[in-house]
């Protein structure tokens, strides 16, 4: 995820640097293109690029966190096992005697 939100932000910087220059070649798909809306959707990518970013990051520390568990649970020797313990059952039902 980080590594999309470093290429989206790559995109974003290009889009915003030719629509600043020229804000009819990225917003060829518009009659009236100009800088103000090429600000907005840089204002909105560039949300979307730091969201992306943190997300992967988060996402980056849990899995790594996720990995180093169990090595943390077999450091400790001497840590005490759990032992199954034995559940009493009662016993069936002795047949009735016929008379």
């Amino acid at each position: 995820m980080t590594t999309a939100a470093f290429d989206l932000a790559l995109w974003t910087i290009l889009f915003f640097i030719i629509g600043m220059i020229k804000p009819k070649w990225p917003l060829f798909f518009l009659k009236s293109a100009d800088r103000i809306v090429v600000a907005s959707i840089t204002a909105v990518l560039v949300m979307v690029t730091v969201t992306l970013f943190t997300e992967g990051a988060r996402r980056d520390k849990l899995a790594k966190e996720a990995v180093s568990a169990p090595a943390a649970s077999q450091a400790a020797p001497n840590a005490p096992v759990a032992v199954p313990v034995p559940v009493p059952t009662p016993a069936p039902a002795a047949p009735p005697a016929h008379k």
